[in-house]
């Protein structure tokens, strides 16, 4: 067993990580080679962050976060998503914890079991090399320390294992006040992302308990997002892809319910809704409506972008300011601002102000042309296939997420006249 810490192995730690490099692919977010899967289990949640975030940008992604010890029993349900490597708090309950890496090691001998600590005994870590784990990781852990206990991990899976897919990228719009325009602009951008990219894209409609994604796009859905969360434990990629309806563009939509379904959904059950969702597309879209709750940190903690769609006023501008205060202020990770239905004459706020009460510039601005946004969705007709001022924003915007390069601007025509 390989004891982590924050010791200088700076050579060692150099040749591991240009063989980590090694084993990956030009494309990082087309990875064709392997990548290893990641069970994170973890009752203290500033611990568990802490490991998460050590992960980020190596070739390791979390699959499922579990926020307390699962029984012995569930242990064989726990590994049919054939995990790749499972890393264990140990300062909660070190007695069930260990009982676990046991049991763990005991049902799968791929599986690469890692333990976390902030305390460190040399009978502690007997105890778990004896239990099977493979990597002890001291906190406070590095990435640099975390890569090399990743590339041994990927050295002991077993020859032939099939490549797993790179998850799918994440993109997520959140509304500063309802009203906003939030679900038209998440709806369109969908759609722009799937003609872009001519790549598989879904749109979550998660703007609970009253969505309205589907009927913006002319859908009428049989099952919704609510089958989905309600049966969390048996959901896979087959049972999935019978929840979905499909749009003309080519965008697969998970809908809000038809009716008011006033549910609590839980932490675990989006968690495993987005990477069921993710190991399927290569783009999810998830419109999470204005409503933050619970959930709001899982939906944010795995998105490659986060969208906050507001309008030039007083309430939409405070509530912004409150959102990136208490989701973002203490994370390197910054949402997109989208202002929402602008005008250059925003009753007396000018840009400037606009970036103060903020904290950051917006960096897309959707003009506001009411008429032609009513009748798309009076017609049900997406805004996204359509040439229009905000279309020409939104395809932008889609073309950015996806690594496309931006659309050249329309000329227009030479004239000796001017």
């Amino acid at each position: 067993m390989r004891i982590s810490t924050q010791v200088d192995r700076k050579p060692q730690a150099e040749g591991n990580r240009k063989l980590l490099m090694a084993t990956r692919t030009q494309d990082r977010d087309s990875l064709s080679a392997d990548i290893l899967t990641v069970a994170l289990i973890g009752p203290e949640e500033l611990r568990r962050n802490a490991i998460a975030d050590a992960l980020v940008g190596s070739q390791a992604r979390v699959t499922r976060e579990l926020t307390s010890y699962p029984g012995l029993d569930d242990v064989p349900r726990l590994l049919e998503s054939d995990y790749d490597v499972v890393i264990i708090e140990l300062d909660t309950d070190a007695e069930h914890a260990l009982d676990l890496v046991e049991a763990i090691c005991a049902t799968s001998s791929s599986v690469t079991v890692m333990v976390y600590s902030a305390r460190a005994d040399s009978a502690m870590l007997v105890r778990c090399m004896r239990a099977g784990a493979r990597e002890f990781l001291s906190l406070p852990i590095t990435p640099g320390a975390i890569e090399e206990a990743l590339v041994r991990a990927m050295v002991r899976r077993p020859v032939g294992r099939p490549a797993k897919k790179a998850l799918g990228k994440l993109m997520v719009f959140i509304g500063a006040k309802g009203g906003s325009g939030v679900t038209t602009v998440a709806s369109n951008f969908a759609v722009a992302v799937a003609q872009e990219s001519h790549q598989t894209t879904l749109l979550i409609d998660l703007g609970l308990p009253i969505g309205d994604a589907a009927l913006g796009l002319g859908i009428r859905a049989e099952f919704s997002v609510v089958n989905a969360l309600d049966n969390f434990n048996r959901l896979d990629s087959n049972f999935f892809s019978k929840l979905l309806s499909k749009h003309s563009s080519g965008l697969s939509v998970l809908a809000a319910p038809d009716g008011y379904v006033p549910i609590r959904a839980t932490v675990e059950a989006v968690e495993r809704l987005l990477t069921v969702a993710r190991q399927t597309f290569d783009y999810v879209i998830v419109d999470a409506g204005s409503n933050m709750g619970p959930t709001s940190r899982t939906l944010f903690k795995d998105a490659s972008n986060v969208y906050l769609i507001t309008q030039v006023s007083i309430p939409e501008l405070r509530n912004s300011h409150r959102l990136i205060g208490e989701f973002f202020a203490t994370s390197n990770f910054k949402p997109e601002i989208v202002l929402n239905r602008f005008t250059q004459r925003s009753l007396g706020i000018d840009e400037k102000e606009i970036g103060k009460a903020l904290t950051q510039q917006p960096q897309w601005k959707i003009p506001s042309d009411y008429q032609t946004t009513l009748r798309a969705q009076n017609t049900a007709n997406a805004l996204a296939l359509e040439d229009s001022p905000i279309s020409r924003v939104i395809r932008q915007m889609a073309r950015m997420a996806c690594g496309l390069p931006k659309n050249p601007e329309k000329k227009k025509p030479f004239s000796l006249f001017g």
